[in-house]
């Protein structure tokens, strides 16, 4: 069983484009109000709009850049307090999108260093996922967003120890700035029967 089977499944007839919105609300019917007035707003494409835990409601998105801002801005007026986190990458990084696609990383024999970042939102985590992937050469093992965690979300990283360290800092940085960080961790040559579970 993937272990990304509780994430939100992206539709399969549409590619993740280069830039991606993401608005994150903690009122369902908020949620879909703001969807589709999004969507009569901007020439955007909806990759997923749906409920995850704790009865929240997220809302990915596809199109120009600009598109996309005003899109953002509409559905944060819109929202208002029901905004829990909202994000826009210009450029996302294609491990992310296989990782929303739930095609987990694959990594064979011994792992150098596992790096996580946990963050409070869903926003937050694919935001540090995009920044950790930039920042070092390192795979993303796994994205998990919400479901089964409470509304929390994270994501882990394997590579050297170096890389992983930098790119545990670039993504644990942007959450903590965003006072979004749960917590980040970094293990270096982590023992082979916890690697199994990884």
């Amino acid at each position: 069983m993937n272990r990304n089977d509780h994430n939100p499944s992206l539709r399969d007839d549409l590619g993740l484009g280069t830039a991606i919105g993401l608005l994150e609300l903690c009122s369902v019917a908020r949620g879909v109000e703001v969807a589709d007035a999004i969507l009569w707003e901007s020439d955007i494409e909806l990759l997923f709009a749906t409920h995850v835990q704790p009865g929240k409601y997220v809302i990915l998105f596809t199109g120009s850049v600009e598109d996309l801002r005003s899109a953002l801005r509409l559905g944060a007026e819109l929202a208002q307090g029901d905004l829990v986190d909202q994000l826009l990458i210009p450029q996302v990084h294609p491990q992310v999108e296989a990782a929303l696609r739930r095609q987990d990383g694959h990594i064979e024999g011994t792992i150098d260093a596992v790096g996580v970042v946990e963050t409070t939102t869903v926003a937050s985590a694919i935001e540090a996922a995009d920044r950790s992937l930039k920042r070092a050469t390192v795979d993303l093992m796994e994205l998990r967003i919400a479901n089964g965690l409470g509304g929390k979300s994270y994501l882990s990283i394997t590579g050297e120890v170096s890389d992983v360290r930098s790119s545990v800092a670039a993504g644990a940085g942007f959450a903590e700035a965003q006072g979004k960080l749960t917590r980040q961790v970094i293990i270096p040559r982590p023992h082979p029967d916890l690697v199994r579970f990884l």
